[in-house]
């Protein structure tokens, strides 16, 4: 990580998969990000997570990530938080865990009950531990009918806590897509959190920075490096989490770029070493 600190002097870095699993954090890549802001490099963690940014700071202390890793985050839920005030006025019906409420803090959008809801706001499942996806689709064929458009906050279709695969917000709104309803994304692989996340880089080291001066690293094929391709931007592929099958480095990179053709891949690591 050394060269590449040296190579670019902007990190994108997910969070989920490459900073930590969910139940604790990876110290070689919290280390190495707080080497790389040490030497005057900047890390914006940019993730799919429906809470704010400052949500999503408490999860990190709560996790026992150190502070001193980032400069900023941009979450998913920041960029839904917009079309939240687009589409939501008369309020949004909520599908999702009550840990993902912080998204709500000043948008000044009410969550109501189906029968009011302007539009759907999906965080993900109500308990991603034990609910089924069949659970949904009387509510998902409901909606339809009605012709609400769903947010959803979190285009990742999977995640890896621990040892347990869960499904997020995004495997309810390819379900709802399957059914012809309407879903606004928000997230990665779309461009407007890059563009915030770009913005935030400029924000923070007063230059114009370009897209050759970023490294996006992520674990995510369809989120992190499809994402990083579309917006112009070279890649780290981390083979954790979602991506690794336990068949080698090689491997993954291979499925990943027969995944997503166009991507930018710099190297493929187990994680962010620094030497």
């Amino acid at each position: 990580m050394r060269e590449f600190s040296d190579a670019y002097p902007i990190w994108f870095c997910d969070i989920w998969g490459v900073v930590h699993n969910g139940v604790a954090p990876f110290p070689i890549t919290v280390a190495a990000l707080k080497r790389h802001r040490a030497r005057g490099g900047a890390v914006i963690l940019v993730t799919n997570s429906p809470r704010s940014n400052l949500g999503v700071e408490r999860q990190l202390i709560e996790i026992g990530v150190d502070p001193a890793s980032h400069d900023r985050i941009v979450t998913s839920g920041d960029v839904t938080q917009v079309l939240m005030k687009l589409h939501g006025d008369r309020g949004v019906y909520h599908v999702g865990a009550a840990r993902d409420l912080s998204i709500y803090e000043g948008t000044g959008v009410a969550r109501v009950g189906l029968d009011a809801a302007e539009a759907v706001l999906c965080t993900g499942l109500f308990d991603d531990l034990n609910d089924r996806l069949e659970d949904y689709q009387p509510l998902l064929d409901d909606m339809k009918r009605r012709g609400l458009a769903m947010i959803c906050a979190n285009p990742d279709k999977i995640v890896k806590k621990g040892d347990r695969i869960l499904y997020c917000a995004g495997k309810l709104a390819e379900m709802y897509q399957a059914r012809g309803g309407e879903v606004l994304m928000a997230g990665k692989p779309f461009a407007p959190i890059y563009d915030l996340a770009l913005a935030e880089a400029r924000r923070i080291t007063g230059k114009d920075i370009g897209r050759a001066e970023i490294l996006a690293i992520g674990d995510g094929p369809e989120t992190d490096i499809r994402g990083a391709a579309d917006y112009g931007l070279d890649a780290l592929l981390v083979a954790e989490g979602v991506t690794d099958a336990g068949e080698g480095l090689h491997v993954a990179e291979a499925r990943v770029l027969n995944a997503v053709p166009h991507a930018r891949i710099v190297a493929t690591v187990h994680d962010l070493s620094w030497v």
